[in-house]
């Protein structure tokens, strides 16, 4: 690590070099191979035109000195992420330029034998199962056959052959394999009804066995070990979701493994080997585990007594015995560090930082706050501030996330902690909608982009100045994707309050937004229409609340990031603001990537990103 200089209490943090923030991690994604012989991870190299992109290195356990092996070559695109296969075999994605049209590849551990298994141009492809039983082949998703709509095939990882396993009829969302790899199970909508289908035998059709409004929660997780019940995460009966076990016979969950009458459960860990449910975790103001199984708890209490007090750890892989296992450790400062930890000799070794140049004394601790809605909701929050400085009349940036239906947590966070580094407060806002906190917050969301889902954004600034944290005439709005659409709308209808936006790929016309999804979102229409809008139905609420129709509101300056080959967010909605603005004799800076989607991923892109970010906030907030 980095310590050339450590800020002291009541100084200043030092001003840290953007690429600190933004390069790409000197190490990531650590894994292990299933015979425990092989650490993997992910690790910049250099193509010919000097530009870092993400590769899979490989090196012996047992020879941690030993100078590591490529295996991976990708100089286009960094490598999305990637998977041991078997002993012998790696799997990796990537997309071209972050149009998300994901590839799968397989390859050797020392480089070799490189196989595009899935290249076929405009498909998106995924993995539903490494079939950990079956050493050559994978199950994988491909909309091969209609872009709609994803299939799943049977592939060998060394030639790449395949045959369909499970043809999509067209309503099929999600596909769930049982601990032989079989799919038995799967998650059915027709837009508005979710359907859970299930079948003994892959020879068998698939029959619904329960129907619930798309209000209603029914996800399968996993199989149980007999592969005769599922694990479901449900909320049927109750306001948040929680983990049940399921009964395929009688369509109705049996036992209640765990449920918080606050927070939704949604994720549970199992023991391949033990054959046993190890944890269920949720998420408060930050990660939180439940855990029934006894040596999960020891292995936990032993990693937890050799590491700092304060910091999360995770277990992110382990080998087929679960005798050696990848730690991940992390916190608000800490941008993460991995180890390898072996049970037999209770053994931890570090592996790597992720971000060594980052020190944590130099960065700021992120705080859950709460705050009360203009209509009575409370909505939790995350507020960081500089380093050593009084929390009083700062400029402040509100940063709401995308989505929108997903939330922020605690954690280390780049860009909040680059934003902070350079004297801004930063407070990011689970608004109306963000999930996590049951069903009621949710859908108190349903056909409010624009309306209260902004007046929750807005009721943060209030916060703000009400507690003296914020300047009033310091405060500018970022944000991505959703986030960037909330840019959008808080300069329109509320001009006063922002000094400055700054619009990651957001939306800026729910028409035209809504036509240019991607062909495998439109299953989802009928849903779509409840939770935003229907373009037909709803026309004069979509165009109420649709930034491009009220450009002649917006006074403050504007930034817009663009990437041009964005599936989500297409980049005409990002050229009509724009244009009408510019229409207007309004100056925006706007910058557009070729090589660039939903975001900014190359490292180059990033660090430009941000640069220009920097610049543009000290010339509007000082």
């Amino acid at each position: 690590m980095d310590n050339t200089h450590n800020s002291q209490p009541g100084e200043a943090a030092p001003l840290i070099p953007i690429g600190h923030f933004f390069g790409d991690p000197s190490a990531s994604s650590f894994s292990i191979s299933p015979d425990g012989s092989y650490v993997s991870w992910l690790a910049p190299i250099k193509n010919p035109q000097g530009q870092s992109r993400m590769n899979v290195f490989v090196r012996p356990v047992a020879a941690p000195d030993s100078v590591p092996v490529q295996a991976t070559f990708e100089t286009e695109r960094s490598i999305h992420g990637y998977a041991w296969a078997n002993a012998s075999r790696i799997i990796y994605v990537r997309d071209d330029g972050g149009d998300e049209n994901f590839h799968i590849y397989a390859c050797n551990p020392d480089g070799s034998n490189t196989v595009p298994l899935t290249p076929f141009d405009g498909v998106r492809a995924g993995i539903v199962d490494m079939l950990h039983e079956v050493p050559d082949d994978i199950l994988v998703s491909m909309n091969k056959r209609d872009r709609r709509f994803f299939d799943v095939f049977r592939m060998n990882i060394i030639t790449g052959e395949h045959e369909l396993v499970a043809e999509n009829p067209g309503n099929i969302l999600g596909w769930i394999t049982d601990h032989e790899g079989k799919v038995r199970a799967a998650l059915a909508g027709d837009g508005v009804n979710r359907s859970l289908l299930y079948r003994n035998s892959e020879h068998e059709p698939f029959t619904a066995i329960a129907t619930t409004n798309f209000r209603d929660t029914l996800v399968p997780l996993q199989f149980t070990f007999d592969n005769k019940q599922l694990y479901v995460s449900s909320n049927r009966g109750r306001n948040t979701q929680g983990v049940y076990l399921f009964d395929p016979a009688t369509g109705l969950e049996t036992e209640c493994i765990y449920a918080n009458d606050e927070y939704d459960t949604e994720a549970i860990s199992l023991s391949r080997k033990r054959k046993v449910l190890l944890e269920v975790r949720y998420t408060s103001w930050k990660n939180e585990r439940v855990i029934f199984d006894d040596d999960q708890r020891r292995l936990y209490a032993k990693v937890s007594a050799q590491l700092p007090a304060g910091c999360e750890i995770s277990f992110i892989d382990y080998d087929d015995n679960e005798e050696n296992y990848i730690v991940g450790m992390y916190s608000d400062v800490h941008s993460g560090t991995y180890y390898h930890y072996n049970t037999l000799t209770d053994s931890l070794t570090l592996l790597a930082q992720v971000r060594p140049e980052l020190n944590p004394d130099d960065l700021a601790p992120m705080k859950p706050v709460s705050y009360t809605s203009r209509d009575g909701l409370t909505i939790h929050g995350y507020l960081t501030l500089p380093k050593n400085a009084a929390p009083a009349n700062l400029p402040v940036i509100v940063f709401p996330h995308g989505g929108p239906w997903v939330r922020d947590d605690w954690g280390f966070d780049g860009r909040v902690q680059f934003l902070v580094n350079r004297g801004y407060g930063v407070l990011q806002m689970n608004y109306r909608g963000s999930t996590g906190y049951g069903r009621a917050f949710w859908e108190a969301s349903f056909r409010q982009w624009g309306r209260t889902m902004q007046d929750d954004i807005t009721d943060a600034v209030t916060w703000l100045i009400d507690q003296g944290i914020a300047d009033a005439r310091r405060v500018a709005i970022l944000g991505g994707s959703y986030g960037g659409y909330a840019v959008l709308a808080g300069l329109t209808f509320t001009p006063d309050v922002y000094a400055c936006g700054i619009d990651i790929v957001g939306v800026s016309n729910l028409f035209t937004f809504r036509k240019t999804i991607p062909e495998y979102w439109k299953p989802l229409n009928d849903m779509t229409n409840e939770m935003i809008g229907d373009p037909v139905a709803d026309e004069e609420l979509l165009r109420a609340v649709s930034p491009v129709f009220h450009v002649h509101r917006i006074t403050a300056p504007l930034l817009v990031f663009q990437g041009a080959k964005d599936p989500r967010v297409n980049i005409e909605e990002s050229n009509q603001i724009v244009s009408a603005l510019r229409g207007r004799g309004i100056d925006v800076e706007y910058i557009v990537k070729e090589d660039e989607g939903h975001g900014f991923h190359n490292e180059e892109n990033k660090v430009e990103m941000y640069g220009i970010i920097e610049r543009f906030l000290k010339k509007h907030l000082g």
